[in-house]
């Protein structure tokens, strides 16, 4: 189990970054081992999290998987970019075969958000968690009791 980080913190992190969101969905639950399959048997998601991990220089700052969706967070646009496209990396060749694989039928969906933020137009939270979300891929520092949200994106009333 995760080490607790007692207290409030937050995540500070140098920089835009993306926030990318990817899942997928089983729509025919009698279809399981095809499912697995057309989202890359063993080269599927956790694959290309374990090797984008090992390659620090793609890009992907951190992830945290829920289920069939995981939230990643990646230094730029740019890199996600590449990694999608770069016949060398494990995601090009996966994407493909999927679409070959299930063209029109409905037993696989895939879905993905992308929200490019910039430096210092965020906010995280954490009280008594271990490192969760941006957590992960930011650096954790303490939270005084005194500040608040507006505060810390820099907000004015209105």
């Amino acid at each position: 189990m995760a080490r607790v980080n007692h207290g409030r913190w937050t995540a500070e992190i140098d920089g835009d970054f993306v926030v990318f969101i990817i899942g997928a969905r089983i729509n025919s639950p009698w279809q399981l081992v095809r499912w697995f399959l057309d989202l890359g048997g063993r080269r599927g998601m956790p694959y290309m999290l374990k090797y984008l991990m090992k390659h620090p220089e793609k890009g992907m700052l951190g992830y945290q998987s829920f289920g069939l969706t995981n939230v990643q967070y990646w230094r730029s646009f740019a890199h996600l970019e590449a990694f999608a496209k770069d016949t060398d990396d494990p995601h090009a060749a996966v994407w493909r075969e999927y679409w070959k694989r299930v063209g029109s039928s409905s037993r696989s969906g895939i879905w993905h958000e992308t929200f490019l933020v910039h430096a210092g137009e965020y906010e995280a939270i954490y009280g008594n968690m271990p490192p969760t979300g941006l957590g992960r891929a930011a650096h954790l520092v303490p939270l005084s009791a005194t500040t608040s949200a507006r505060k810390r994106l820099h907000r004015q009333p209105h």
